[in-house]
């Protein structure tokens, strides 16, 4: 075994170095890991993982563990305890350097970690060159003067977060708030670490995913050897970008050793092949040196968000001489528009509505939280897909919440591509922060560091200091029940110091390097001016649905400015569901269930069933539950997104909680862990279509009908409301033509019931509203007066049929002969994917679906499971 290892440690990738550029070596391959020798509990427990095992990296400890058979995949079944050591534990992580005489000659060598998770000491040949403390931060270390010829020797020694910080915390009589409470007893209630850590917040737990504190390299190792010179840091600032002509600025930071002549040429690449060249000599000193090069271009092509234009792209490439020699080259991907961030007061508070190139656009989308609970083993084509699901939804904003971690930058080259705006957080998840000054620098340099990184991409819209954070110390029970103990002076120091986190430290990181792109000061906030988390100023979380148990309908109460979190949770599919639970766990509220269900420790079951009972029926099995969770967080979120809509332009942001998962489990996701769709994701393919009809009935009985356009054209269009009893029996309500101003909403009915509905039995009978543009039905809206528990749907007749696309794919005709409200084409655990789906089908409509499955179309017949809001037998 110990040879085995040795060797693959010596596998190193060879070195290959060029005199004067700088060169990169990456440093994945051959590395180990082990329990810390100091860890003598532990590896009683668990002996293998005392011994020298292949590590990955990029990678966590916890991965290896479970590659190596160490510790079970906490993903199934009740293994998330069986983790748990893992994260309360030391680990060593060790690798090599090969040194040639061509590295050995260069000038420096420094050693270059891109993440660190989180509390580590790097040695190399027995010196400690670096201690790292933010899992969210580049580090560096000149190791030229400890490397020899032949083989050195890299240790990475990481120090558990909860063994590091307790003996710090749990003495004081009143540490700060937190997020989630431990359930594995590791922390004392109310005695959390997170707050006092630069750590992805998730890892902690938090209401959708499991605790899996992670350890280890979160972030790729390398050498960096270069001569004299080097590009720190290379930024793209669009000075002013108009149809006619786009000036912008590449700035670079160099470093170097000495003074002397640099020349700096920038060459900027249009989608159409053709370059612009700047070129700039300065004098260089020893040190940082800053140099901004001028760049115009002459007729540019703007980028735009999906739905509003194309999206060309333009290369900018930086390379830097040195007294006459090539020192170093860096490129970066950028598109050309304006943001605005427009706040105008009104008579209703103060406006939240964002301009791209001059444009108000309606921000639709969801939040995106972290990929996975190990997120070095997220890959670029994985985050494309969710993003390509998103833009296919119609979607043109996604929030990267604060909770999390910074994304890679294939992820905005994804959103770039597609034309997806983000909403960047910094990652701040919701705890109260440290005031110390070490914090706050420790803080301004990840900042500085990351906004650095990224903001080339033309997808950031807005950055955003924090996720909650404010509107907790203002709002939260445990927060006001904390100041009160803490006394004024000590509430006042915390609140002043994140008011200079997050209104001077972040603010200046993100307008100082990526000035084109505003900032706010966290979500929800009110930039300062007011209070958070209201309807009239700023963006809004709003969870008095679900969180207060209110209905669904409490979303047609108010306009918000921007809606930028809201949501239902529901059940993922079958496949996704069978993957972590076996047959003897299908019940709603079996132990792995509960496990798997993270909203108030399991208790979210019983939430689930009661938003489903108070408007659906009580399902009759678990696949039903599965279903009608899924009916019930589709039918709702399509209500509030469309009323939101209906509210342009007093509302101008509508995103849901939340896009994707972290694991397998009930969440608020519309896209479950595996990348299948729920309910949710195909009705938001329709809810936030370019031109749609938006019909949402009140408590009192009335019913708001409205057309939303967000053409930057006018729309000719007709509308019409029927009144349709389940067996397809007819009557015009009203109808009329609606010429659609671009980028509007415009109010068509304020209907009572009683002209709604007439003298119809209403427990049949459903007001179907449509918009009509060339004679197509574009947009449909169902209302009825009852909830679908007191409605008398009928079978409604389907009729299946089955033919092969000109491509040979599986296609699937569903027509209805009566009424079916809310069908769900599935194949029980057969991994399989419709086109369209969760449609409601008047009496004779037909739906066509192809499927998307490796099973043979054998398989697929025998598995298909027509599910729909009738069905309660």
């Amino acid at each position: 075994m110990l040879r085995t290892t040795l060797a693959l440690m010596l596998a190193a990738a060879p070195v290959a170095v060029s005199a004067g550029l700088r060169t990169d070596i990456m440093l994945d391959k051959g590395w180990a890991l082990r329990l810390s020798p100091d860890e003598k509990e532990a590896a009683k427990a668990h002996p293998r993982a005392a011994a020298w095992l292949p590590a990955t990296v990029p990678g966590t400890v916890q991965s290896d563990l479970m590659d190596a058979k160490i510790t079970p995949d906490p993903f199934v079944g009740l293994n998330e305890a069986t983790i748990q050591w893992v994260g309360r534990s030391d680990w060593e992580y060790r690798g090599r350097i090969d040194a040639n005489a061509a590295l050995l000659a260069r000038d420096h060598i420094d050693l270059l970690f891109d993440g660190l998770d989180t509390f580590a000491s790097v040695i190399v040949n027995g010196k400690v060159v670096l201690t790292a403390n933010n899992a969210h931060r580049r580090w560096r270390a000149d190791v030229k003067p400890l490397l020899k010829a032949g083989a050195n020797e890299i240790m990475i020694r990481f120090a558990s977060p909860l063994k590091t910080l307790q003996p710090k915390i749990l003495p004081l009589s009143n540490p700060l708030p937190g997020e989630y409470d431990s359930v594995f007893g590791d922390e004392p209630e109310g005695r959390q670490t997170s707050p006092y850590i630069r750590k992805p917040k998730y890892h902690y737990g938090w209401d959708w995913g499991p605790r899996i504190l992670n350890i280890g390299p979160n972030g790729p190792i390398k050498i960096e050897a270069w001569d004299s010179l080097r590009i720190e840091s290379l930024r793209v600032a669009q000075e002013a970008v108009t149809q006619a002509e786009a000036r912008i600025t590449a700035n670079l930071n160099l470093v170097a050793d000495r003074g002397g002549q640099a020349r700096v040429e920038t060459t900027v690449t249009g989608p159409n092949g053709r370059s612009v060249l700047s070129t700039r000599n300065i004098q260089v000193t020893a040190g940082v040196n800053q140099v901004a090069v001028p760049v115009s271009i002459d007729a540019p092509q703007l980028w735009y968000p999906t739905g509003y234009g194309a999206q060309p792209l333009y290369k900018v490439a930086a390379r830097v001489s040195f007294n006459g020699e090539d020192a170093d080259r860096a490129e970066k991907s950028t598109g050309l528009r304006t943001v605005e961030l427009v706040r105008e007061a009104d008579d209703k508070g103060r406006g939240f509505i964002i301009k791209v190139n001059g444009l108000p656009i309606f921000m639709k989308g969801a939040n995106v939280i972290p990929f996975d609970s190990f997120a070095p083993r997220v890959t670029a084509e994985r985050m494309a897909s969710i993003l390509t699901d998103a833009r296919d939804a119609n979607m043109n904003m996604v929030r990267i919440w604060g909770g999390g971690h910074y994304l890679p930058d294939s992820f905005y080259d994804a959103a770039d591509q597609l034309g997806l705006m983000v909403w960047q957080d910094f990652m701040f998840g919701g705890a109260v922060t440290p005031y110390d000054r070490d914090f706050r620098e420790n803080v301004r340099i990840e900042a500085e560091e990351q906004v650095a990184r990224v903001q080339a991409h033309p997808s950031i819209v807005l950055w955003s200091g924090n996720n909650e954070v404010l509107s907790g110390w203002e709002n939260w029970s445990d927060r006001i029940a904390f100041k009160k103990r803490v006394g004024a002076d000590e509430q006042e120091r915390i609140g002043v110091g994140m008011a200079i986190l997050f209104n001077q430290v972040l603010r200046d990181a993100a307008e100082r390097l990526d000035s084109d792109v505003p900032y706010w000061p966290g979500s929800p906030s009110s930039n300062y001016e007011g209070k958070p988390d209201v309807d009239g100023d700023g963006d809004r979380h709003y969870w008095d649905v679900w969180g207060g148990k209110k209905p669904a309908t409490a979303y047609l109460d108010s306009c918000p400015r921007f809606m930028s979190e809201y949501g239902l949770q529901a059940m993922p599919v079958m496949p996704t569901i069978r993957a972590f639970a076996d047959a003897k766990d299908l019940s709603i509220t079996s132990p792995v269930m509960r496990a798997h269900q993270k909203f108030l420790k399991g208790e979210g079951q019983e939430r689930l069933l009661f938003y489903i009972e108070q408007r659906y029926r009580t399902p009759r099995d678990f696949a039903d539950f599965v279903y009608l969770s899924q009916a019930m967080q589709a039918d709702g979120i399509a209500l509030g997104a469309l009323h939101h809509r209906a509210c342009r332009p007093l509302t101008m942001g509508s995103l849901y909680w939340q896009l994707n998962d972290v694991w397998p489990g009930a969440s608020w996701s519309s896209i479950d862990y595996d990348g299948r769709w729920k309910a949710l994701h195909y009705a938001a393919r329709r809810f936030f279509a370019p031109v749609a009809i938006a019909a949402g009935r009140h408590e009192d009985g009335r019913t708001d009908v409205s057309l939303i356009s967000d053409r930057t054209t006018p729309v000719a269009a007709t509308w019409r409301i029927r009144r349709v009893d389940v067996d397809g029996r007819e009557t015009l309500v009203k109808e009329g033509t609606a010429p659609l101003a671009p980028l509007s909403s415009l109010k068509v009915g304020d209907l009572g019931d009683d002209m709604l509905f007439g003298m119809a039995d209403r427990s049949r009978t459903f007001a179907v509203a449509d918009l009509m543009v060339d004679g197509r039905q574009v947009s449909r809206a169902i209302v009825s007066a009852l909830p679908e528990k007191a409605m008398a749907l009928p079978d409604p007749g389907l009729v299946a049929r089955w033919s092969l696309s000109a491509d040979g794919k599986p296609q699937l005709t569903v027509t209805a002969t009566r009424f079916a409200r809310g069908l769900w084409i599935g194949f029980g655990t057969i991994d399989a994917r419709a086109s369209d789906n969760y449609v409601d089908l008047l009496p004779g409509e037909s739906v066509t679906a192809s499927i998307a499955s490796k099973a043979p179309l054998s398989t697929l017949q025998k598995a298909l499971e027509l599910r729909h809001l009738g069905d309660g037998r």
